[in-house]
């Protein structure tokens, strides 16, 4: 049965349909460049903070600590229908590769500053190291999953989807950094890549927002 138009939900401001096969791949992107970051930050802050673990245990638990905060701020942000969400999606990104790419130097420095440090001193330089680039990552699959709604008026769909395609991205960065990047071009080389990543899907986001809102 059609729905009468008076029905029918308002229109966000800030939302623009994308193809689905080009939002899923810009996910994918995203998905393999998160998880090639965590493993090299994960090699490369054990290096700096000692290889046992507790430290491993903190690396991780920062990781994931910074995830779920991120995500509770892209809620906050979807939220707000004045917020273009593509748009937001694309800062996301760029913040992520530009956080990428001078990570481990920052990562070392750190390192440096504070060796031989307590285990909670260790434990609040990882959280605060970590903080800002895993809370753009958290951000990203709230923006896009409210963005996939409002297109697709299914909730379930929405989130399936995304989750399962950014599911393989992470599972394909795996792969990719330990099996290829990390073997051939090594830590620094690969970190680039993953920040590379972030850029294309960035970009590719940022001129599908512009295509379609000069087409409203």
């Amino acid at each position: 049965m059609e729905v009468p138009p008076h029905s029918q939900p308002p229109a966000q401001a800030g939302t623009f349909a994308v193809s689905r096969p080009v939002l899923y791949a810009i996910f994918f992107l995203s998905g393999v460049s998160a998880l090639i970051y965590q493993l090299c930050w994960q090699r490369t802050l054990l290096t700096v903070f000692g290889s046992n673990v507790e430290s491993a245990a903190i690396v991780v638990s920062s990781f994931m600590v910074g995830l779920g905060i991120g995500s509770l701020a892209g809620g906050w942000v979807s939220e707000n229908a004045r917020i273009p969400l593509l748009l937001a999606f694309s800062v996301a990104e760029f913040a992520i590769g530009a956080c990428g790419v001078f990570s481990l130097d920052i990562f070392r420095a750190a390192g440096a500053a504070v060796g031989g440090g307590s285990l909670l001193v260790t434990g609040t330089v990882c959280f605060g190291l970590l903080l800002v680039p895993t809370l753009f990552m958290g951000s990203t699959l709230p923006m896009l999953v409210t963005h996939h709604v409002r297109s697709m008026k299914s909730v379930g769909r929405s989130v399936s989807w995304l989750y399962f395609v950014n599911t393989l991205g992470a599972a394909a960065g795996c792969v990719v950094a330990a099996q290829v990047c990390l073997a051939h071009f090594g830590m620094r080389t690969t970190v680039q890549i993953a920040a590379a990543l972030n850029g294309v899907a960035a970009l590719l986001m940022l001129l599908n927002w512009m295509k379609e809102r000069k087409a409203a």
